[in-house]
């Protein structure tokens, strides 16, 4: 199994996912034109891809699906309240219904041989969950725009083999920095947005030996850059009540504007 961050970040997230035979997005929040791009360098296209899972509605997850959708008439896959919060964005333009599959957390389902897990997060949508990915005994999971997190979460992302996390903002950046105050409030609530410290922790709790690869992303880019977020994170670990140090593990931060390396299983 494969995993490649096309891009994560504030302004736009795409995450490929894929084995021997099954390609599919997490997301696809930047143009169809930048989607193809980034497959491009990982020898794919988007005729490849056989399904997108969609998060929750925020532009910065949806942007470019139904211009993808359309086009090569690829099955999206969303829960109830995101894919009638996507149907109420104009933005999108039409997308045939025949096209949507509604799915529910913790009702597993199948795309040709990838088993996916949803499992529903704490984020200011309409019903927003984050995925974990098998296939083979291999397990990847995708988890940002996380309010909190609680054994539930913990439970769902135990034994992976990768795991792409959110790590934000940094809390300190975000009181000092020039947004209002409500979109403060906003992003440090337990609807808002994993810091880098809230990260490490939950890190912390997932840990052991055989998790390979660890993938920091949908970093602000106001709020965040990326060594503060790399060095926070690793802090957490190496200081945590666990019994590793994050020297441990290959951490790494996701680009935001184009393709991290991409991640053999």
């Amino acid at each position: 199994m494969n995993l490649c961050s096309i891009t994560s970040g504030s302004s736009g997230n795409c995450i490929y996912i894929g084995s021997e035979k099954d390609s599919i997005l997490v997301d696809v929040g930047i143009s169809g034109k930048r989607v193809e791009q980034g497959l491009n360098k990982i020898d794919m296209t988007t005729k490849d891809i056989q399904g997108i899972l969609i998060t929750h509605e925020h532009s910065d997850h949806i942007k470019g699906v139904g211009v993808l959708a359309r086009k090569y008439e690829i099955p999206i896959y969303g829960t109830k309240g995101t894919i009638s919060a996507m149907k109420e964005s104009s933005s999108l333009g039409k997308i045939p219904d025949d096209l949507f599959r509604e799915i529910k957390a913790d009702e597993s389902f199948q795309i040709n041989d990838l088993n996916i897990q949803p499992f529903a997060i704490s984020h200011d949508a309409a019903e927003p969950v984050a995925y974990r990915v098998e296939h083979q005994g291999n397990a990847v999971a995708i988890a940002t725009d996380l309010g909190t997190y609680d054994d539930y979460i913990i439970e769902h992302l135990k034994n992976l083999d990768v795991l792409l996390l959110e790590a934000n903002h940094d809390i300190n950046m975000l009181q000092v920095g020039s947004y209002p105050y409500y979109l403060k409030q906003r992003i440090l609530g337990n609807r808002g947005h994993l810091s880098n410290d809230t990260a490490g922790r939950l890190l912390c709790e997932i840990l052991h030996d055989d998790l390979k690869e660890v993938i920091l992303g949908h970093l602000s880019k106001d709020n965040n850059y990326e060594a503060l977020a790399y060095e926070t994170v690793c802090s957490e670990v190496t200081m945590g009540e666990n019994p590793y140090k994050a020297s441990d593990f290959h951490i790494r931060v996701a680009k935001r504007d184009g393709n991290s390396d991409l991640i053999a299983i």
